[in-house]
């Protein structure tokens, strides 16, 4: 189990054995984090993960040949930071509080989507950053094929958008 930032206990996920031994779809993904989003073992992770003010952390709670499945804790401010998930399909799901997702626009008008419950799937292209807006918010997280890396963006000094590669686990 990799866990961000400070460690602390996380239970590992019981077994998935009814999952496909294949890359699963963004729709399957989506079903996979709404199933898991009930399960006591997601919401005794994110629990577990209690970050400072303002922060974030996330516990990597499954890992097989086709599937990444994390718990991220937020705290009211904590954000990603603009990302995408480099040749993975994800899902999230709201197991506590609440989170935002935002979606870049050129015109700068951002989709903007908030989450008390529920969640999105995104196909390999998706651009997005996520930020907490409770005190405390809990959300599950799946990928296939795994995360192995993840692009980060940045504005440089200049203007000039860039992305910058980093792996699964490294903090943004």
């Amino acid at each position: 189990m990799v866990i961000g930032a400070a460690p602390a206990p996380a239970p590992e996920l019981e077994p998935l054995r009814h999952l496909p031994d294949r890359p699963l779809t963004a729709a399957e993904l989506d079903a996979l984090v709404g199933e898991l989003t009930h399960r006591p073992e997601i919401a005794a992770a994110g629990a577990a993960l209690s970050p400072a003010a303002g922060d974030r952390r996330w516990a990597h709670v499954h890992r097989d040949a086709h599937l990444d499945v994390w718990v991220i804790a937020w705290t009211a401010g904590s954000d990603t930071g603009w990302h995408d998930h480099d040749a993975s399909a994800g899902a999230f799901s709201v197991v506590a509080g609440q989170v935002t997702e935002r979606r870049p626009r050129l015109d700068g008008t951002h989709r903007v989507r908030t989450f008390a419950s529920g969640g999105a799937s995104f196909g390999p292209e998706h651009v997005h950053r996520i930020s907490g807006d409770a005190p405390l918010s809990v959300s599950v997280h799946a990928y296939s094929p795994p995360l192995r890396r993840m692009g980060h963006y940045e504005l440089g000094d200049d203007g000039t958008l860039r992305r910058l590669l980093v792996t699964y686990d490294d903090e943004p």
